[in-house]
C-alpha cells in the first residue's frame, strides 16, 4: 500500500481507537483528581484522595462485599462455561438426532433482548416460590414455611441468567475449535493403547487448552460486567455492576471514577492472565 492510501486508513483507525478507549482513559484520568475535584474537566489537583474515599465506603453501599460477590459468581460462571462448552463441543463432534434443534435453542438467547430474559427468569423463579409455598402449606410444614423466603439468589437465578449469556459464546468457540481439530491425533493415541479418557486427557485437552482458557476468559469477563440479565433475576444481593449503576444516581464525586478504574483494571488483569496462560500452554506443547 502506498503512502497516499495508508494515511487516511491510519487516521480512521486512530479515530476508532480514540472513540473506543477515550471514555475509559477519561475516567482513569479524572479518578486521580485532588480533594476539590469534580466529575468533569478541568482537573483540580492530582492525588489518590478519591481512591482513599472509595475504600472508606460510598454511603450505605458495601462495595467490598459487592466485589467479592461478583468475583465469586464470575469464577463459578467461568468454570461452568468451560465445562459445559467442552462437553457440548465433544458431543457435537458426531451428529445425533435433534442436534440442530438443540444448537439453535442453545444460542437463541444471543438474539433475545437481555432484559426480557432477565424478566423471564425472575418470573420463573417466582412461580417456583409459589409452588414451594403451596407444597409446604399442603404438607403443613409450618416452621419451614415461615423460614422460607425465595429460591432466587446469586447462585440460582443469578447464575442461570449469566449462563444464558456466557454459554452461547463458549459453545460457539468450542464448535469452531473441534471443527478444525484433526481426529488423527486421537486415533494415533488409541492405536498405541490409550483409553478414551487417556486420549482426551493427554492428547485432546493439551491441544485445545488455549481455546479453553479463552472460553474461561469470556465467561468471567462477561459475568463480571453483566447488568441487564442480572437486574430482575439476581435476588436480594446485588453484584458490583448493579451497585455501580445505582451509584451513578447518588454519588456525585470522582470516587465513582475510581471504582470504575479498579473494575476496568480487574478485567484487564483477567485478560493478561489468560493470555499468559495461553502462551505458557503453547510453549509447553512445542517443547513436548
Amino acid at each position: 500500500m502506498n503512502k497516499r492510501g495508508f494515511w487516511p486508513l491510519a487516521l480512521v483507525f486512530g479515530l476508532y481507537v480514540l472513540f473506543l478507549y477515550g471514555p475509559v482513559i477519561t475516567i482513569f484520568v479524572l479518578s486521580f483528581q485532588g480533594p476539590e475535584g469534580g466529575l468533569t474537566f478541568p482537573m483540580r489537583g492530582l492525588s489518590l484522595h478519591w481512591y482513599e474515599e472509595l475504600f472508606k465506603g460510598l454511603g450505605v453501599v458495601d462495595i467490598g462485599a459487592a466485589v467479592q460477590r461478583s468475583l465469586a459468581l464470575g469464577a463459578v460462571v467461568m468454570a461452568l462455561t468451560v465445562l459445559i462448552s467442552l462437553m457440548a463441543g465433544l458431543a457435537f463432534r458426531k451428529g445425533f438426532k435433534g442436534s440442530g434443534v438443540l444448537f439453535y435453542s442453545s444460542v437463541a438467547s444471543l438474539i433475545m433482548p437481555s432484559i426480557i430474559i432477565s424478566l423471564g427468569i425472575g418470573l420463573q423463579f417466582r412461580l417456583f416460590d409459589t409452588l414451594v409455598k403451596g407444597l409446604l402449606e399442603q404438607w403443613e410444614w409450618t416452621d419451614a414455611l415461615e423460614a422460607y423466603t425465595t429460591l432466587m439468589g446469586l447462585y440460582t437465578s443469578g447464575l442461570g441468567a449469566h449462563l444464558t449469556w456466557t454459554l452461547p459464546f463458549g459453545m460457539l468457540i468450542m464448535f469452531a475449535v473441534f471443527n478444525r481439530f484433526n481426529p488423527a491425533y486421537e486415533e494415533a493415541a488409541r492405536d498405541l493403547g490409550a483409553t478414551p479418557w487417556q486420549a482426551l486427557r493427554h492428547v485432546v485437552l493439551p491441544l485445545i487448552g488455549p481455546s479453553l482458557v479463552g472460553v474461561g476468559m469470556f465467561g468471567f469477563t462477561l459475568s463480571w460486567d453483566e447488568i441487564a440479565r442480572s437486574s430482575q433475576a439476581i435476588g436480594d444481593l446485588n453484584t458490583l455492576p448493579l451497585e455501580l449503576q445505582g451509584l451513578t444516581t447518588t454519588v456525585t464525586t470522582p470516587s465513582i471514577y475510581a471504582l470504575g478504574t479498579l473494575t476496568t483494571v480487574t478485567s484487564l488483569l483477567v485478560i493478561f492472565v489468560a493470555l499468559a496462560g495461553v502462551a505458557l500452554m503453547r510453549r509447553r506443547t512445542r517443547a513436548a
